[in-house]
């Protein structure tokens, strides 16, 4: 395959430009341009291996925040917040981890953080921005987790680390200054999926529970066919087909899409704790935010949720230089503290 064939369609993509310069923010927008600026490929027409290696967001933020002669610090962007690298227990071997603790005296609640790029992409460092702002915004130690991967791991892979994850977490939180009776979960685009299905897992299993569930755009239902999928077909940075290539990177079979793990709407959500859903408005899946809050509230879950406008997929992560990046950042550590300030359970058996 030729390099010119894996460029975006020019069309479509001119197109997009044109709704986007439309519908999003001046920060927003100004943050889209710096990544097309970094002539980023198209994912759906891409093996995986060429597609981990595409400018991410992350990347245009650091080039807008050093176009404008600012630091690209972490230390800086987000003060009171240190951390280091670390690896914890998988389901088949040990996984790479970041661990993020703000400054005071421990010990802290603890949030177990799950990474977007639709099981097949990124890690804990295209996404350090936003579990390093929610350990701040929580004042809570913030581990994040770079679960395998398809297509070299097929589902359920990642889900099966998630529970593994939550286990150590369970039993090591003394060791990184956390309060394994104050934790919570949280994860980005397929992260946030494995958030909710985790909090699942951790009920089915008989584990002690999270007091807090965050999901930030999560996957929640597999028809591509939503208001928001045919609205936001060809938008940036995420697409309807991206998203099938994602999933057919995934997926063992086609019938797994009906998995409840995949497909949250069809999930035994009963007896989870408080769930708080953040979308963005230019987002192929800001419908399975609706979709999943309807489920929750329909299964007896207290849930909150707020779509952000002006704002596309991947915003959460940008509060250096997207203002609904820091509001929402806010408040989903507003709702995290809310959860997590409560009496301490009973301290956890073993594992």
């Amino acid at each position: 395959m030729s390099g010119d064939n894996k460029e975006p369609n020019a069309i479509l993509n001119a197109l997009s430009n044109t709704i986007a310069a439309i519908r999003a923010d001046d920060d927003m927008l100004e943050l889209a341009k710096a990544h097309e600026g970094l002539h980023p490929k198209a994912i759906e027409k891409l093996t995986p291996e060429e597609a981990r290696r595409q400018p991410t967001i992350a990347d245009a933020v650091h080039a807008l925040l050093q176009s404008k002669g600012l630091s690209t610090d972490p230390a800086v962007l987000v003060p009171g917040v240190r951390s280091r690298d670390t690896v914890v227990d998988g389901a088949a071997g040990v996984l790479p981890a970041r661990v993020f603790t703000p400054e005071g005296v421990g010990p802290f609640p603890v949030i177990l953080f799950f990474h977007g790029g639709g099981w097949v992409i990124a890690d804990k460092a295209v996404y350090d921005a936003g579990a390093r702002g929610l350990s701040q915004a929580a004042q809570a130690v913030v581990v994040s987790v770079d679960y395998r991967q398809a297509p070299e791991h097929k589902f359920p892979a990642a889900w099966d680390d998630a529970l593994a994850a939550y286990r150590w977490v369970l039993s090591h939180a003394g060791e990184i200054d956390g309060d394994a009776t104050r934790l919570a979960l949280a994860g980005e685009s397929a992260g946030g999926n494995l958030a909710v299905a985790t909090a699942v897992a951790v009920r089915d299993a008989g584990l002690p529970p999270p007091l807090h569930v965050l999901a930030v755009y999560p996957v929640a239902q597999t028809s591509l066919n939503t208001e928001s999928y045919l609205e936001n077909a060809i938008a940036k940075p995420l697409n309807r087909a991206m998203v099938e290539w994602f999933v057919g990177h995934l997926l063992n079979d086609p019938d797994e899409k009906k998995d409840p793990r995949l497909s949250l709407v069809d999930a035994d959500l009963r007896g989870l704790p408080p769930v708080t859903l953040v979308n963005a408005s230019i987002d192929p899946l800001r419908n399975d935010g609706d979709k999943l809050a309807t489920a929750l509230e329909a299964q007896g879950v207290a849930v909150e949720r707020r779509v952000y406008d002006g704002v596309a997929h991947e915003f959460f992560g940008a509060a250096a230089v997207v203002e609904k990046a820091r509001q929402a950042q806010a408040y989903a550590g507003q709702r995290l503290s809310r959860s997590l300030r409560q009496s301490p359970r009973t301290t956890p058996s073993p594992i």
